[in-house]
């Protein structure tokens, strides 16, 4: 029902801290947020400036309770943080500086939720940060100004439920027939096999779909070419293999040598394969260490019924 405020989602809580360094919680989404929704995350950092790095995304809603900063991109553009935002699809990992103290309450997409609650095509706001203060109308600083007397994780997701519940009537449904075609980029990813011939297999056996059609759902969805989503799966498939321990031997046979999975896991997200082992960044430990918060949401196959929403 338009405008009911739904229960606090009842899931899994993670936080990440190290001494000195800022913290994070996470949770992941449930119920009819769910199939639009990977999870929120609350960031915190009480340094005067904080310096870290952003890894690869499918996009985010962002809102800014305290603090400032700026994103630095991989093509070298700076953008300045907004209270309220929206963060497109990341290209690469982006630097990124924060003068606080700060507080950052996330909202991570699907692909299919940046469709469903967006509205736009991903690929005209990679590497971008948008204005989301219209995003709900007048209701979105409206919350930004009660968010900031909040103190919890799950205050702000019982805050921002209904508005994005409301996000998802108010824009135009995700079409029937992009379903098999999401389900198969999401089986092509977590598999072996990630050759542009077999994610082109894949989706005409289910959907009948032709490749110019894929190239264009993959840029309105993903944010980026068929080809370049396979660097992108493949780097963070590399990432959280490394991460977990896995010798480099192990991870090196999607890749032409090992100076090639250095150089594209670096890309993607921000760490050579030592870095990543060594990090204490909060952030990092949540998306490559915990498979419900991994780097690139909605993408790793799960039971998750696309249609109820």
């Amino acid at each position: 029902m338009r405008g009911a405020t739904p229960k606090t989602p009842r899931a899994e809580m993670l936080r990440f801290a190290a001494p000195g360094h800022p913290t994070t919680e996470a949770k992941r989404a449930t119920g009819r947020l769910l199939p639009h929704v990977a999870f929120f995350y609350l960031f915190r950092c009480d340094d005067p400036e904080y310096h870290g790095v952003e890894r690869i995304d499918l996009g985010q809603i962002r809102f800014m309770t305290r603090g400032e900063g700026e994103m630095t991109y991989p093509d070298g553009h700076v953008e300045k943080l907004k209270p309220i935002m929206v963060a497109g699809p990341g290209t690469g990992a982006a630097s990124f500086t924060l003068r606080g103290p700060v507080e950052v309450f996330g909202v991570v997409l699907r692909a299919m939720g940046w469709k469903a609650m967006i509205g736009l095509p991903a690929h005209k706001f990679t590497d971008h940060i948008i204005d989301g203060s219209k995003l709900f109308c007048e209701r979105a600083p409206e919350l930004l100004e009660r968010m900031r007397e909040m103190t919890t994780l799950d205050e702000m997701i019982s805050g921002i439920a209904p508005l994005l519940i409301m996000r998802q009537e108010e824009v135009k449904p995700v079409p029937e027939p992009h379903y098999p075609f999401l389900l198969a980029v999401r089986e092509w990813a977590a598999s072996e096999d990630v050759s542009i011939d077999e994610l082109y297999a894949r989706i005409h056996a289910t959907s009948g779909l032709g490749e110019r059609q894929v190239q264009r759902l993959c840029l309105e969805y993903f944010g980026g070419p068929p080809t370049k989503l396979k660097r992108k799966f493949r780097a963070a498939r590399a990432a959280m293999k490394i991460y977990r321990g896995a010798p480099l031997d192990d991870v090196l046979m999607p890749f032409a040598d090992q100076s090639h999975m250095i150089n594209e896991v670096k890309h993607f997200t921000g760490y050579t394969p030592t870095t990543l082992k060594t990090s204490n960044d909060p952030a990092l430990a949540m998306t490559l260490d915990n498979e419900n918060f991994h780097v690139l949401p909605g993408v790793i196959p799960e039971p998750v019924d696309l249609r109820s929403n």
